[in-house]
């Protein structure tokens, strides 16, 4: 009877013209996207690069004819039992008549194909064994060149003229104007090919050719070239380029989650393999040449890099007058402001050479790979002893080896990865996911990473930001009685063995979060979040009774109200109120912000802005707030002391081929005569911020 009904639904919506096969194509909601996985926005992490990551699944779709579990659970939209009822349905019918097939799927609601439709396709007719002829190469679906200007129109100290110090010598000052440049070149069709090339000017540094710091005009160029699906070559790539493999023990670039509101989807890692890398991160990439060729269920990946590093090089004069050197450290903040910041651009050279291989069973249930990396530095990296550091990497080379697996039983996901490092430190990280019924969804991650294991690109779950002295427990739910109600809680149980920053002693500290959300209608989303996090840190210097450091508990607790109401697709309004306590060594202190958004399209105009107060009485409350910004552009200020923030983002679309935007900010804050430190120094309580961008496309 089944299979009657879905033929019948196959011919009443070719009845009214419905098999071009692709829906009308869905812009991608990162403001949606990010509100759900991030439950609280931190210093830490590396959002531009898990944007940039994000954008790679939204330009080079799955096609949902041919998509294994795997490939649906790295877009951590999908539940367990929601990909498994996809496969059953697959399998059972055949491929898809249409994209609005999706909805004949169990389980899968209308907020799930909403909320995939940006990633996925029926049918991809792009694919072509051949290798891209000029022409076909300017013919590329995704061709564009964009341009973004931003700036902050208060001066900072960088800026000013420099003083003269007691001994004659002027002070420090930035090199460059307060101009941030962005530019941005792509031809790419979606599983074929991509070339693409990304050029970056900071704020502060100067816009010279100088070959010998290795400034060419922009301080950061980025350049790859991809080919994809040509015969049994499933990628090839000249360049800059990522990996991720297994659960981020070895290979962990790319997009990846980990905690957050989203409790089940996100604790697993997933092999997205070979990827171009177009963020503006100046580390944690590769550059050279990597490719993935198929035997059949076997995948092989080969890579070599060789790329320069920024690092604090350090000389050492011996007793026959050789001059030698060695690293203190790496720098990872890509700037070259100042002169000492330029002296530190490209001091050390990075080598990469290593693989993955994996075999998939001809069902896809279950996958087996291994992999393996090799590293070396033009110099020995040692840095700079201290208590907490013992353990870290020192040395030219390093080896990390891994091995991974995952597991596809019914509604249950199942995934692992053990890694060894040369200095014989071990990296485990198992999990399970798991839909229990259609409402109710569980996961669980355990992980285990000593203090000696060294993985360089590693990206595995953890509360610190590397997978390195660890130890923990992570429980998620979710449970969705109806739809209008869904219920989202983890709990963390985490320690750290060895010595931290920060923390000069043994520690354990748990995390937990709870969110509720209701939505009555398609109209209204509301939400309340809460969140509380004990972690230890080192008791003031003057505290300390004794030759043994003392730690001190603190706790961390934040709540979340939101409210989002979207009457008609024309507009919509968030209201949004936080707060937050700190408590440490019996000192508490607290913060707040509430916020108004607004929304709205007029023709070719897209419009939105924001008010927002905001009062923390120290640091450790900072309010960190998502920030609507030009198109792939990232924004999540974080704000403390008393003050207001307000934005506004405006969207003119002159025609097909051409789109401006323009952005406009201003933070005030009240109790406060300077803003920032250092050479970032603004006199008075002000800072004003625009940006300016222009997107054109050749092929339309």
């Amino acid at each position: 009877m089944k299979p009657i009904i879905v033929s019948g639904v196959g011919l009443f919506l070719t009845s009214f013209g419905l098999l071009a096969q692709q829906a009308p194509p869905r812009e991608l909601d990162i403001e949606a996207f990010v509100e759900e996985r991030f439950a609280m926005q931190e210093e830490d992490v590396p959002y531009e690069d898990l944007y940039e990551s994000l954008l790679q699944l939204y330009f080079q779709p799955i096609d949902l004819q041919v998509a294994t579990s795997s490939a649906l659970q790295s877009l951590y939209i999908l539940s367990p039992i929601q990909i498994q009822s996809f496969i059953n349905y697959r399998n059972q019918f055949g491929k898809f008549a249409s994209i609005y097939e999706l909805q004949a799927i169990p389980e899968w609601t209308l907020e799930t194909i909403q909320n995939i439709l940006p990633f996925v396709v029926i049918n991809s007719s792009n694919t072509n064994d051949a290798l891209p002829s000029l022409k076909r190469i300017k013919k590329a679906e995704n061709a564009y060149l964009l341009f973004r200007h931003r700036k902050v129109w208060q001066t900072r100290k960088g800026f000013s003229p420099p003083d003269t110090l007691s001994n004659g010598d002027l002070s420090n000052r930035y090199l460059g104007d307060p101009n941030d440049l962005y530019l941005r070149f792509r031809l790419q069709q979606p599983a074929d090919f991509s070339l693409g090339l990304t050029l970056d000017k900071d704020s502060g540094e100067k816009f010279t050719w100088d070959p010998k710091s290795k400034r060419y005009g922009f301080n950061y160029l980025s350049f790859h070239y991809t080919l994809y699906n040509k015969g049994k070559l499933k990628a090839l790539s000249l360049g800059d380029y990522q990996l991720q493999f297994g659960q981020g023990l070895v290979f962990g670039s790319g997009f990846s989650v980990g905690k957050g509101a989203e409790t089940i989807t996100t604790v697993k890692r997933s092999s997205t393999g070979l990827r171009p890398y177009t963020s503006v991160m100046e580390a944690g990439f590769f550059r050279g040449l990597a490719g993935t060729y198929s035997l059949g269920n076997i995948e092989v990946t080969g890579m070599l890099s060789r790329s320069s590093r920024d690092a604090n090089l350090q000389l050492i004069q011996d007793s026959l007058a050789n001059e030698s050197s060695y690293l203190s450290s790496l720098v990872l903040s890509g700037l070259h402001r100042t002169e000492s910041e330029v002296q530190k651009k490209a001091q050390a050279t990075e080598h990469n050479a290593g693989f993955n291989i994996n075999y998939q069973l001809p069902n896809k249930a279950l996958r087996l790979g291994a992999n393996a990396l090799y590293s070396q530095y033009s110099q020995a990296l040692i840095p700079l002893e201290r208590i907490y550091n013992q353990f870290e990497f020192r040395g030219k080379t390093n080896f990390t080896t891994s091995l991974y697996f995952t597991y596809n039983f019914r509604n249950h996901y199942l995934f692992g990865e053990t890694a060894v490092s040369k200095s014989g430190g071990l990296g485990h990280v198992a999990g399970i996911m798991s839909s229990l019924n259609s409402k109710l969804d569980f996961s669980m991650v355990w992980r285990k990473y000593d203090r000696e294991f060294h993985s360089f690109y590693g990206n595995a779950f953890s509360e610190g930001s590397r997978p390195i002295n660890e130890e923990g427990v992570y429980l998620g739910l979710h449970f969705k009685p109806n739809r209008k109600i869904s219920w989202s809680v983890y709990y963390d149980y985490f320690s750290f063995p060895w010595l931290r920053f920060r923390m000069y002693a043994h520690s354990t500290g748990y995390e937990w979060l709870s969110r509720i959300k209701y939505q009555p209608n398609k109209q209204m989303i509301l939400f309340f979040q809460f969140r509380e996090e004990i972690k230890s840190r080192n008791v003031i210097s003057e505290n300390q009774t004794s030759s043994q450091y003392l730690l001190a508990r603190g706790k961390r607790q934040n709540m979340v109200w939101n409210l989002t109401y979207q009457p008609s697709r024309w507009w919509q309004v968030k209201t949004r109120v936080q707060q937050s306590f700190y408590l440490i060594d019996r000192q508490k202190s607290k913060g707040f912000s509430i916020s108004q958004d607004i929304s709205t399209e007029m023709g070719p105009w897209r419009l939105s802005g924001r008010v927002a107060l905001f009062d923390t009485e120290d640091y450790e409350n900072r309010q960190y707030l998502y920030e609507k910004n030009v198109l792939w552009a990232f924004s999540i200020p974080n704000f403390y002391n008393q003050g207001m923030r307000v934005y506004f983002l405006a969207q003119y679309k002159l025609n097909k081929r051409l789109t401006f935007w323009g952005r406009w900010a201003k933070t005030t804050y009240t109790n406060r005569e300077s803003i920032g430190s250092g050479l970032q120094e603004i006199k008075g309580n002000e800072l004003t911020e625009t940006t300016f961008q222009l997107r054109y496309l050749f092929n339309r």
